[in-house]
């Protein structure tokens, strides 16, 4: 037989929460918007998830439409045994897949040589310049990033005779023009480069950030043992990005199922949409444009759930590894 004794002058832990809470009301009422907006954007609606399982019909709401159903009987996978049994699954996982690693690995390294280069460099009015400079594109609207590549990358037309500054410059040089945006082979390109020269500047900020804490000692140190430039980034700053690098890498890893919806849907076209069609523009197609609530929700929900395990899969692959993780 046990009994629940108390022991004196020891608090229970809802004594010391609240006691906590009085101390510093003022931290907790900081905190309370963002957990209010948590609650009520992120997790209340992930109760809608549960109409990838049902035959979704807005008249009865989520709660009152039935459960997905096939010859008679309950199928709650249907929908998502739909989407993998089509014929054009495999060609929307596999631009999805390809898109996002071409990115991954284009992308990476970029903001990686960027960062260093821009650590290289001594004088503070020309490293204040690049950083505003590379920082910019950041800033600019993804329609706008689609406008002018458009502009820039257009194939003769009847408004644009010439069309766009490349093609005008392949016609100089006696060349015939390719249309780049019509092109489901060029389209790929097209996607990952114009992302990175927007993205790369704004992705170096934490890398930079990182190489802040360096001590310059260590430099100097290097530099009276006859080290060069190379040296010094190899066996100094290098070892001191690797770890931000792999979290930033598992990071991304996942979101490799997640390629942006609004630049793929900007850059598609009849032409493209071999290469261009991914799983958010046709979750999109198929949940807002043609109706179809369940069967676009079962397709973004094996979108999370792939990602899921992809993130736990590579944090538990660098743990491992490199004992460097997430968690």
């Amino acid at each position: 037989m046990t009994t629940n004794l108390k022991v004196p002058g020891r608090k229970s832990w809802t004594q010391r929460l609240r006691n906590e809470m009085a101390a510093n009301w003022q931290l907790y009422l900081l905190v309370l918007l963002p957990v209010v907006y948590l609650i009520l954007f992120h997790y209340w609606p992930m109760l809608g998830v549960q109409i990838a399982f049902k035959d979704f019909k807005p008249t009865k709401g989520i709660w009152g439409s039935p459960w997905a159903s096939s010859r008679g009987q309950v199928n709650v996978f249907k929908h998502f045994q739909r989407f993998l049994r089509s014929s054009y699954s495999l060609q929307i996982i596999g631009n999805t897949i390809s898109l996002s690693l071409y990115s991954l690995l284009a992308k990476f390294p970029c903001c990686l040589l960027l960062s260093l280069m821009m650590n290289e460099l001594r004088s503070t009015k020309l490293k204040k310049t690049v950083q505003v400079v590379t920082y910019a594109p950041h800033f600019i609207s993804t329609i706008v990033v689609v406008g002018i590549m458009q502009q820039m990358f257009a194939a003769p037309s009847a408004l644009m005779r010439s069309g766009g500054v490349v093609n005008m410059l392949i016609g100089m040089l006696g060349g015939e023009p390719i249309p780049f945006m019509e092109s489901a082979s060029a389209f790929p390109h097209m996607y990952v480069w114009s992302g990175v020269w927007s993205s790369a500047g704004w992705g170096s900020i934490i890398y930079l950030a990182t190489l802040s804490n360096v001590d310059p000692q260590h430099y100097e140190a290097a530099t009276l043992d006859g080290a060069t430039k190379l040296q010094k980034i190899w066996y100094i700053t290098l070892p001191v990005l690797i770890p931000t690098a792999v979290t930033l890498f598992i990071l991304d890893v996942g979101h490799v199922m997640n390629v942006g919806f609004e630049k793929a849907y900007a850059m598609q076209n009849d032409l493209n949409r071999t290469s261009s069609q991914v799983l958010a523009t046709y979750v999109y197609t198929q949940g807002i444009k043609d109706g179809n609530y369940s069967f676009s929700t079962a397709i973004s929900l094996f979108n999370s759930v792939i990602n899921l395990v992809l993130i736990c899969t590579v944090n538990f692959i660098s743990r491992k590894i490199s004992e460097v993780s997430l968690w």
